[in-house]
């Protein structure tokens, strides 16, 4: 059947990740290739319970429409807890909730982005904000990253020789790189946004999920006009299933987007934001997020033991202190596209990295994520790869 589509559709790519992930459904896959936090974590027997009482307690209102802002409790915990012992002083009114923080990335696109405009990431940057941003049509600007994240002076000079409409960075255990921009450079991020008066969408989903080291105040903590916008989730430290997330931001800005939510989507379910507000209120979620810190802190020692005896020596990766991924990076030459495919036929798959770079051009890294497969799969999967790595150098 012939139809006619709107010109945007021709940016609309399907998730290489997604579709990687239809092969990694089948069981005998090792997959390195997700950001799927591990299911075994997820608190079900709590949720159960408080999601009875929720039905008994507040039926009517969890099946009923609500406010597009969200459920002020909720709000109100993410304001006062969550973003306040990170360093942001806000209130429920800098608060709104997404469908996860994809829908809070997607939003961002369209309240700030035309076609022809110029956005300032990371290189590497996250798949998902990729395409998600895409879809309007930008330019994107790559700027290098070293062990400290973006590299603030390659983003003054951009900034100097051309009109860029917005920032996007990922500080904390970034994806795919798995790197953390330090304090310095968080700092003058935020004075740069200040300086040329353009937003900068800090993304946070892994923030909380710090193995080791000294945790390091977001972006947003050091925003004196209004320009950083902060996404958050509970996808990674509670359960993605819920797609819980929210958008802090300065009232004005916040208004843009539960403008866009209601003509997108009106509201996130009432149900699943009532009941991760009263999980929240009954139980703590710190301790929750240490159990899933142990057992990720585990997961990412034995991944990054096992490359060191299987891999062979040339290859480099990074050494993550929270998050979900490490990074790695091939010799010269290789392309990790061809080699995704022989290791899918040792039944192990993983993400090649040229996904990553919104202009292309990258065929020697790939991202392994350690949170989703128990150890011993972990052990097994590496010693698949580096197998598959022997056969190249």
């Amino acid at each position: 059947m012939e139809q006619h589509y709107a010109n945007r559709m021709s940016n609309v790519k399907a998730s290489e990740i997604r579709e990687l992930l239809k092969l990694t459904e089948q069981p005998e896959i090792i997959s390195f290739a997700g950001g799927l936090p591990a299911p075994e974590l997820f608190p079900t027997d709590k949720l159960e319970k408080v999601m009875v009482e929720v039905l008994r307690e507040q039926g009517q209102a969890a099946l009923q429409y609500s406010s597009t802002e969200g459920y002020l409790p909720l709000r109100e915990i993410i304001a006062k807890q969550i973003m306040k012992s990170c360093g942001v002083e806000c209130e429920p009114n800098n608060i709104m909730i997404t469908s996860g923080s994809q829908q809070g990335l997607a939003f961002s696109g369209a309240i700030f982005i035309n076609e022809g405009d110029v956005i300032a990431c990371e290189s590497p940057s996250y798949l998902g904000a990729i395409n998600a941003f895409k879809l309007f049509s930008p330019k994107f600007i790559e700027i290098p990253t070293d062990k400290d994240g973006m590299i603030v002076e390659e983003l003054e000079k951009a900034l100097k020789n051309q009109k860029i409409k917005m920032i996007y960075t990922i500080p904390d255990f970034q994806n795919p790189s798995g790197i953390t921009m330090n304090l310095e450079r968080r700092k003058r991020i935020a004075e740069l946004a200040e300086e040329y008066k353009i937003p900068v969408i800090e993304d946070s989903p892994y923030g909380q999920l710090r193995f080791e080291g000294e945790s390091l105040p977001p972006i947003k903590s050091f925003d004196k006009s209004g320009y950083v916008i902060n996404l958050g989730t509970f996808s990674k430290t509670f359960c993605p299933g819920l797609r819980i997330g929210w958008v802090c931001a300065d009232t004005d800005v916040l208004q843009r987007y539960i403008q866009l939510k209601q003509g997108q989507d009106l509201q996130c379910g009432s149900i699943n934001q009532i009941a991760t507000a009263r999980f929240l209120a009954e139980y703590s979620l710190d301790e929750h997020v240490n159990k899933i810190i142990d057992i990720y802190r585990n997961r990412r020692d034995i991944m990054l033991e096992e490359m060191k005896k299987h891999f062979p020596e040339e290859v480099t990766y990074t050494y993550p202190e929270g998050g979900l991924f490490t990074w790695v990076e091939l010799k010269e030459g290789l392309n990790a596209v061809e080699i995704g495919m022989e290791a899918l036929k040792e039944n192990v798959a993983f993400v090649p990295g040229n996904s990553f770079y919104p202009n292309g051009n990258d065929t020697r890294h790939f991202r392994l994520n350690y949170s989703n497969m128990s150890e011993e799969k972990i052990r097994e999967g590496i010693k698949r790869l580096g197998k598959v790595l022997k056969k190249y150098y």
